[in-house]
């Protein structure tokens, strides 16, 4: 199978964007965002202070502006961009931002109306300080746009999917050797780097040669617990502990991969031990949410709707106050991304959108609960592309 978006999907996606410059009556667009750079062109780079820009014309061969540290990186890793202008390194003797200026007027857009994801020409993070392009540029007309490169990412193509199905794939691998691995009197970080390590050598081998990496930082497959043992477990956005696992425990884990730059989601929440009757009855609830979300899921069906219908699980329960989160969010180049599975938002779910499903509940000092499934929309209902065993007695660590 191919492990990358193919040249011809990319060359789609930009005429895709290329009609919306029509539509919009603008005469390029200007990308900031590395993970919309990625998603035109398959060129993928470490975003820092040093400014990076993408354009996109309405017509001709698009353009990058940016570090001249980037250049080589651009040209093994794509054939769809055609001029490149670098600069030697940020600050400067002349702000890059000043020089993306003069570059944009010579290629004939001093007054154009130009499309921005971030209409201040730099990502703006690592310290990073310097004027907006539209000042520098002050005969153009500038247009927040980068909703087009959005919509786009909402409805994930076959290739995508294909990227996305494999993803969980190792993700599962992972995750079952998380579990293989966790006992009482290991540090969570430990158990996280053997199955992280194992299930990456494992992929790298089964795949060979054609796979590549994107991901900046961690390994290409992870599985781990980010510090959600125990009371911390309550914390669904923990980040560490210092003590080991007990019996007793509750853990909450996490697990994917990186396929071509896309990713997916599995969560599960392990007991270590026999589990006590209020951990089972926690984990009930839990799982009532999560199924309530999937049954409510299909083309058509409001996101708030999806929410709601594992909000009402839980709330009928008797555990309104311990909800942290809403039920999902869209899933693909980003961990988290559009659409949000949440109360306030009426977007129809439509088909070949991918999501997260994780209900939670987290009641402070004493554990959470929470499952997190990977799910495709199709024409007729919803599909779990992520697949590993959700029963707690499959969840048990037997201590």
């Amino acid at each position: 199978m191919r492990l990358y978006i193919s040249e011809g999907e990319y060359r789609r996606r930009i005429e895709r964007v290329r009609e919306e410059l029509e539509k919009r009556s603008l005469d390029a667009l200007l990308l900031t965002n590395p993970k919309h750079i990625f998603y035109l062109t398959g060129y993928t780079h470490i975003s820092t202070e040093r400014p990076a820009l993408l354009l996109v014309p309405r017509e001709g061969e698009l353009a990058f502006l940016g570090p001249l540290l980037e250049e080589d990186h651009l040209r093994h890793q794509t054939r769809l961009i055609g001029e490149v202008r670098t600069y030697f390194d940020y600050p400067g003797e002349r702000h890059p931002i000043e020089l993306f200026a003069d570059w944009l007027r010579e290629m004939g857009y001093a007054e154009a109306r130009l499309g921005a994801d971030n209409p201040a020409g730099a990502s703006g993070i690592y310290g990073y300080v310097g004027p907006p392009l539209s000042e520098k540029l002050p005969e153009a007309t500038f247009e927040r746009a980068g909703d087009i490169i959005w919509e786009m990412r909402l409805i994930k193509s076959r290739e995508e999917i294909t990227l996305i199905r494999e993803s969980a794939k190792w993700g599962n691998l992972a995750h079952r050797l998380l579990q293989e691995y966790t006992a009482p009197g290991l540090w969570d970080v430990e158990v996280s780097l053997m199955a992280s390590l194992e299930a990456t050598s494992i992929m790298k081998k089964a795949l060979g040669v054609e796979y590549v990496p994107t991901r900046v930082r961690g390994p290409p497959v992870y599985a781990g617990f980010r510090g959600q043992v125990g009371w911390k477990s309550a914390m669904p956005h923990s980040i560490g502990i210092g003590r080991e696992i007990r019996v007793g425990d509750v853990l909450i884990t996490g697990a994917g991969a990186d396929v071509g730059g896309y990713t997916s989601e599995l969560e599960r929440t392990l007991i270590v031990g026999e589990p006590s009757e209020r951990q089972r009855k926690l984990f009930e609830v839990m799982l009532k949410a999560q199924e309530a979300a999937f049954e409510a899921m299909g083309p058509g069906v409001r996101c708030c709707d999806v929410d709601r219908a594992a909000r009402e699980v839980i709330i009928k329960a008797g555990y309104e106050a311990y909800m942290r989160h809403h039920t999902g969010h869209g899933i693909g180049l980003d961990g988290h991304e559009p659409p949000w599975l949440d109360i306030g938002n009426e977007e129809p779910l439509r088909p070949g959108m991918v999501v997260s499903c994780e209900p939670g509940i987290y009641i402070p000092g004493y554990a959470g609960f929470r499952h997190s499934d990977t799910v495709l929309i199709t024409e007729d209902g919803a599909e779990r592309v992520t697949y590993y065993p959700r029963d707690i007695e499959s969840l048990t660590i037997r201590a």
